[in-house]
């Protein structure tokens, strides 16, 4: 495999930008990963629909509620029974979300009511320029039949305006966000009244519900009436396009790298194993790419880890009447990449890292590891990891959380009990988590595609060299 230099890293990092940027949402997440599996030769198939088929050589995803995705490649010496080369991450990231009732008028502004979704550091969306993404639920005015549509407001349309520090002169040394009261972002003035019905039982519903204002907005953008739109499902994004920065191009600076760092990486690195024949040839497993809704709020959901859905999806993959129980035999042949970011060390609290594990922004892909099972790496599965850096000199890091400071969490747990699978949790560095921007180290989309596909194309040949139980 070829190394990494600087400016493939550099050409992999803007390949991430985009990707980043074309994904405000996660609906855009799986729509900018369907468009580009499908353009290396991925198939769609369907949940509701009958018997998929699977042969080796096969290449197909399937998606859930628009927001969840799971890419498969069979290979050549597949049979049901074998095993599943797996990866996981995640297509959220915590931003506000429009509510189901927004209407807010106040002070002479037309407001948007929103509610933070996820643990997010809601003090960094104070000034900055935000659009709205999400997808819509339209109603065709001729057949009446309801359809879903992805929007992307392209321009700054709201913002949540801080006090000035002159009213609240003790801000600097303390200020606590009210999440219900502060963060209520504003989309216009109200010059005139809106307009509407003026009797409140004789108003439609969206008038109800929303504020003329953004109906318009919401309207004009996918070019339909106010009175089509049935329903929607919209967050606010940063409109400031990600960017390499640093005196030394050291830098990228972004929105939502956790976790589309990963979700890029995972998908760039399952389309790179492709690119050797004898290798999807001789392989006997199904490489997997899963991307989940939800892990910011638990995973809870259809769409989420927590869910039947991947279970579903490998048991349709084992379907075989000559043996019933291919899928359990599957398990134990099988390992899952949970891979989300951690932190890097910050040069302003570096006590807040553990004194002995500094991950750096550029010094490679980090395994994290809880004994309390915050994440599900085991020594077994860090070794696997480590062989598989080993074979293409890819240096690792570790981390463990301080004692005295409480670890996040990740997707890893969640399916390492629910499929009862071996799970490793390695993923980049970063700074800024859960900031309305985030900041990774340049090298990082590149270290992380290239661990995720050795991992897609070795994993078998690693594990078969690494004796875990005599018996």
């Amino acid at each position: 495999m070829a190394k990494i230099t600087r400016a493939s890293a550099i050409r992999v990092a803007q390949d991430f930008m985009k990707f980043v940027d074309a994904s405000p949402s996660p609906y855009h997440v799986v729509s900018e990963c369907k468009s580009r599996l499908i353009a290396a030769g991925f198939t769609q198939v369907h949940e509701h629909k009958g018997n998929w088929n699977i042969k080796p050589y096969d290449k197909i995803f399937v998606t859930k509620n628009q927001s969840s995705i799971i890419a498969c490649v069979v290979g050549g010496s597949w049979s049901p029974g074998n095993g599943f080369t797996m990866l996981g991450a995640h297509t959220d990231s915590p931003c506000p979300r429009i509510k189901v009732v927004s209407k807010r008028e106040k002070e002479g502004y037309v407001q948007v009511g929103t509610e933070c979704y996820g643990g997010g550091n809601w003090g960094s969306w104070f000034d900055r320029d935000l659009k709205v993404a999400g997808r819509l639920m339209i109603r065709d005015e001729l057949t009446g039949v309801i359809r879903s549509r992805l929007i992307d407001i392209d321009r700054p349309v709201m913002r949540i305006p801080h006090i000035a520090i002159h009213l609240m002169r003790g801000m600097n040394e303390k200020f606590g966000v009210n999440k219900e009261t502060d963060l209520v972002p504003v989309i216009s003035t109200t010059v005139k009244k809106e307009g509407g019905k003026e009797n409140e039982d004789e108003a439609e519903d969206w008038e109800k519900r929303h504020s003329k204002v953004l109906m318009n907005l919401l309207a004009d953008s996918a070019g339909v009436t106010p009175q089509s739109i049935i329903d929607f499902d919209l967050f606010l994004a940063d409109h400031q396009p990600s960017m390499i920065g640093g005196a030394e191009y050291d830098f990228i600076y972004a929105p939502r790298i956790d976790n589309l760092l990963s979700m890029h990486a995972g998908l760039e690195g399952l389309i790179q194993s492709l690119g050797n024949d004898n290798n999807i040839q001789s392989d006997g497993n199904i490489r997997m790419l899963v991307g989940y809704d939800n892990e910011e709020v638990g995973s809870r959901s259809a769409q989420g880890a927590g869910s039947s859905f991947t279970e579903h999806v490998m048991r349709r993959l084992c379907a075989n009447p000559g043996n019933l129980a291919a899928f359990e035999e599957s398990i134990g042949k099988s390992m899952l990449m949970s891979a989300d970011n951690c932190h890097a060390i910050h040069p302003n609290y570096p006590n807040k890292i553990e004194s002995n594990m500094k991950p750096t922004l550029q010094g490679g892909p980090v395994i994290s590891t809880s004994g309390a099972q915050n994440f599900a790496t085991t020594v077994e599965t860090a070794t696997i990891v480590r062989e598989l850096a080993r074979k293409v000199d890819l240096n690792v890091q570790e981390c463990m959380g301080r004692n005295d400071i409480p670890s996040g969490s990740t997707i890893g747990p969640v399916l390492a009990a629910k499929l009862g699978i071996k799970t490793v949790d390695v993923g980049a560095s970063q700074l800024s988590m859960h900031s309305c921007r985030e900041m990774c180290g340049v090298m990082s989309p590149e270290q992380c595609a290239l661990l995720y596909s050795t991992y897609f194309q070795s994993y078998p040949e690693v594990n078969a060299n690494i004796i875990f139980d005599e018996d």
